[in-house]
């Protein structure tokens, strides 16, 4: 599933390609791409058509178009396989075409959602006074937001009382921190996926919030990680940052830091990926 850094190369795409266009029409070539949408596929065409779709946002990573003028939003829900793609109208579609947004304008770009194994979708919501989705109030701001709290977040992560891979997942926390880059944070922090959060100090959870910001903005400038190909930018082109990865996918391969092999131990129906030697278990309480 996309993480942060995936999901904003998708908005900053859509940023560029789609803010500011009026919808023409809106067509739902699949019922279940819009299953979140309770009044169904005619409402969701009928209450896009004539708006004009304002600056894409994100928050961790949840993406959604606001409609100005309106206190509504589209929210995209990516998914396993969703692809928010800008196409020519003149372009084939594609085999697991969705949803097609076609605009009042003269540009010959429409944008179209596509989505293999239709996990994803696009529902309209009504919005906060802060402008997001109604259905994702509850949702933490992500590390790289200007308005994250650091010294609430180390207090948040000591009152928890969880171990930390669970800490960095859970949503309520933070936001946009996914498997593949709580490995790959945990990793340049030295820390085991199952430490203890009450034992973090603030120095500790400050080194990890600044491993966590580094190896994302890495993420980002290479246009995130593609494993297959799934996950694309809204003009089709994979990113390159599983090149990079030092934990995620490493399993018997030396460990970059001091080349003992890398294990991999199955973790909330995930896998962790991590070094036994620079990553040392925390010891059990007898």
């Amino acid at each position: 599933m996309p993480e942060l850094p995936e999901v904003e190369v998708v908005r900053r795409g859509l940023e560029r390609w789609v803010a500011h266009r009026t919808v023409a029409e809106a067509e739902v070539l699949h019922p279940r791409a819009v299953r979140r949408h309770l009044a169904g596929a005619d409402d969701f065409a009928h209450r896009l058509k004539g708006h004009r779709i304002g600056t894409p946002s994100r928050r961790g990573k949840y993406l959604w178009l606001p409609l100005e003028d309106t206190h509504q939003a589209i929210l995209a829900h990516l998914g396993m396989s969703g692809q928010l793609l800008v196409q020519s109208q003149a372009a084939p579609d594609e085999k697991h075409l969705r949803i097609r947004v076609r605009f009042a304008d003269e540009v010959d770009t429409e944008l179209r959602f596509v989505d293999q194994r239709t996990f994803g979708g696009l529902s309209l919501h009504d919005t906060t006074p802060d402008g997001l989705p109604d259905v994702i109030a509850h949702i933490a701001r992500d590390p790289l937001d200007p308005l994250f709290g650091d010294g609430a977040f180390h207090q948040a992560l000591r009152r928890k009382r969880t171990t930390i891979k669970r800490a960095l997942l859970d949503q309520s926390l933070i936001s946009g921190v996914g498997n593949i880059y709580a490995d790959e944070a945990l990793w340049r922090a030295r820390i085991h996926f199952e430490r203890p959060t009450a034992n973090f100090t603030r120095p500790r959870t400050a080194e990890l919030l600044g491993h966590i910001r580094d190896v994302m903005n890495e993420a980002l400038a290479v246009g995130g990680t593609s494993f297959d190909s799934l996950y694309v930018n809204v003009n089709g082109e994979s990113g390159y940052f599983d090149r990079s990865l030092d934990a995620y996918g490493r399993e018997g391969l030396p460990c970059k830091r001091c080349a003992t092999p890398m294990r991999r131990r199955a973790w909330m129906n995930r896998s962790s990926y991590f070094c036994p030697r620079c990553q040392r278990a925390p010891r059990v309480a007898s």
